[in-house]
């Protein structure tokens, strides 16, 4: 996800597996085989993986590098501009609550990372992983040198950790966030401005 917010695309992906190959190498590398084909890549020549082969596993473990190209001007690091929002898609999950969220559809994914990319007035989008909301805001601001003025009632625990990237941010023109909170089924809502 970090690749694609960034707006490079996606050349090839690696992963090391610290498991046997079957059942669970194979189960792992099923769903990042599926997560690589919604971004154009074909697994059969895009993929390098390795599991564990020659001893029995007790732990499970992986490692995932995604290597990426962009031409400087496509990046979208520090373009928000002052006087744009930023807005959260999806609950910060972690542990059990990303399965129990995921079935209730309530976590962002690629898909909504994908549709977020297609839209004229996003300057910004940061996945959200263990470092919580607040911090990633933080670093979208940063990019663009400006502030953050969080608005006073956020929906969402804005320190909590959202996992396995379980929110995405985007700095948005303020104009657009009635539109965009209707192209998403997931909970969207406003966090700060930026000025």
């Amino acid at each position: 996800m970090e690749v694609l917010a960034a707006g490079a695309k996606p050349l090839c992906v690696a992963c090391g597996l610290g498991v046997e190959p079957d059942p669970s190498g194979n189960r792992i590398l099923e769903g990042v085989k599926m997560e690589m084909r919604k971004v154009g890549l074909d697994p059969k020549f895009d993929l390098v993986a390795s599991t564990e082969k020659n001893f029995q596993t007790s732990q499970t473990g992986i490692g995932v590098a995604v290597v990426g190209v962009a031409h400087k001007g496509e990046l979208l690091i520090g373009k928000s501009k002052k006087g744009d929002i930023i807005v959260g898609i999806g609950l910060p999950s972690v542990g059990t609550e990303v399965l129990k969220n995921e079935r209730r559809k309530t976590i962002a994914d690629t898909d909504d990372l994908l549709k977020l990319l297609s839209l004229g007035f996003v300057h910004g989008i940061i996945p959200v992983g263990s470092r919580g909301i607040f911090n990633e805001a933080e670093v979208l601001a940063m990019e663009s040198n400006l502030q953050l003025m969080l608005f006073e009632d956020a929906p969402v625990n804005l320190n909590k950790s959202a996992g396995p990237s379980t929110v995405i941010l985007a700095a948005i023109e303020n104009s657009h966030f009635e539109e965009l909170k209707m192209l998403f089924k997931k909970p969207v809502y406003e966090i700060a401005t930026l000025i």
